[in-house]
């Protein structure tokens, strides 16, 4: 009888306890919500909170930055470097299909002339080979994730972007050297002059076909499209490099996220010129111009190379008994 009188007391408590119990549990999250949006509202206004660093952003919990810095490396960089890269190389496969090389007209007179020294070779080849290697470990880790993992698989990938970055990184260091090296020493010989403007308007004899056949323009001892290489290096070189610094020494420099992104952003597009450059300049010393890679392996030339290519230069030599042979 007493427990059929307080049964329905007893469900009617349970029923009330329960409908507090989940009142209270809806308002939980409700309440932690409202508070972390505050903190997060709080965070990204620049609050900042307590640390023993002395690191100048160290107390800034979030770095801020514009989202477009990324949409940019991410939507144009990415495709910019691959384009720069391939395309340069396939522009240059289906020009010299077409063109065919620049041979020496009177070919080669077995005669080399002294034009580069030892330590010019060292420095050149110290910039070059890191050069090579930091655009292509640049191009892995700059595009791979977006051009070279949908083909060859998140796993091919991951191994590659692995072993890019320390390449990447160490690589930076002697091709900071070589660039400074080379800036320094060679630029008393980059200086414009009058036969550059001649040199440009017959593309440097370089075209095997109508008005421009068997041109042979006057050049010192760099033409137009060397000391334009040259140029683009040095102060694309500095730009690259001081970017490089930014991103390669972050304990050193201590940037705000900001300025890493705006660093990378234009560390790309120097990136991009660079390897343009790159790709022409290895494609004219090593195919396009007969007898030019000789050059930069054991510092002489071909004596005919130099009066089609370098006359001015040749002839201020020969002039001033400065014209040293092979073996001599």
């Amino acid at each position: 009888m007493l427990s059929k009188t307080f049964k329905p007391l007893l469900m009617l408590a349970a029923l009330l306890f329960s409908g507090l119990a989940l009142a209270d549990a809806a308002n939980v999250p409700e309440q932690a919500g409202n508070q972390a949006e505050v903190v997060w509202q709080a965070l990204q206004q620049g609050a900042e909170g307590r640390t023993t660093s002395t690191a100048p952003f160290a107390k800034q919990a979030i770095n801020s930055y514009d989202p477009a810095l990324l949409e940019v490396r991410n939507n144009y960089l990415s495709y910019g470097i691959f384009a720069a890269f391939f395309g340069m190389i396939g522009a240059f496969i289906v020009f010299i299909a077409v063109n065919g090389i620049s041979k020496l007209s009177d070919g080669f007179s077995g005669k080399l002339v002294y034009r580069w020294s030892k330590f010019d070779l060292f420095i050149h080849w110290l910039g070059a080979i890191p050069c090579l290697l930091l655009i292509i470990t640049g191009l892995t880790l700059l595009a791979g994730k977006f051009l070279i993992e949908p083909f060859l698989g998140q796993a091919v990938f991951a191994q590659m972007g692995a072993l890019a970055k320390p390449i990447h990184d160490y690589m930076a260091i002697p091709f900071m050297l070589g660039w400074l090296l080379m800036s320094v020493k060679w630029a008393k010989n980059q200086m414009p002059e009058k036969a550059d403007i001649g040199w440009m308007l017959v593309v440097g004899g370089y075209i095997n076909f109508g008005p421009f056949k068997g041109k042979h323009p006057h050049a010192g001892f760099a033409n137009a499209g060397e000391k334009m290489w040259f140029w683009t290096f040095a102060l694309g070189g500095a730009v690259i490099s001081a970017t490089g610094v930014i991103l390669l020494f972050p304990d050193l420099v201590e940037p705000s996220r900001t300025l890493s992104l705006i660093s990378l952003v234009i560390h790309g597009i120097t990136a991009i010129v660079l390897t343009a450059f790159a790709v022409i300049h290895i494609f004219m010393a090593t195919v396009m111009s007969e007898g030019g890679m000789e050059c930069m392996v054991s510092g002489y030339c071909d004596e005919n190379w130099a009066i089609q290519h370098h006359d001015l230069w040749y002839d201020e030599i020969k002039a001033n008994g400065t014209l040293k042979y092979k073996g001599e």
